[in-house]
């Protein structure tokens, strides 16, 4: 989600996954993968900033997750433990 501001001032949070197309002419108009166009006062390399920014942040998290998952799993086993043992499976549901 990327931070905005309408031509009048009103500030919004956009869902950057929805974003196909960023122009500048003069003012700064974005087009939704759903056809609808906004515009905003940001100019375009500020917009591309913030979804280039909101990328990075979302990548940082599936990998947290990921490693997480990761260092679960490799825990398991040094465990000697399948996913499918008992205690592995109350840990689960714990």
């Amino acid at each position: 989600m990327i931070s905005l501001t309408r031509l009048n001032g009103q500030r919004f949070v956009l869902n950057a996954e929805h974003i196909r197309l960023v122009e500048q002419s003069p003012d700064t108009v974005i087009t939704l993968v759903s056809g609808e166009h906004m515009i905003v006062r940001e100019d375009t390399r500020e917009v591309v900033a913030r979804v280039i920014e909101f990328q990075r942040h979302t990548r940082r998290l599936s990998s947290s997750a990921e490693l997480r998952e990761d260092l679960r799993g490799q825990t398991q086993a040094g465990r000697g433990e399948s996913e499918n043992t008992p205690n592995a499976q109350s840990r689960r549901h714990a």
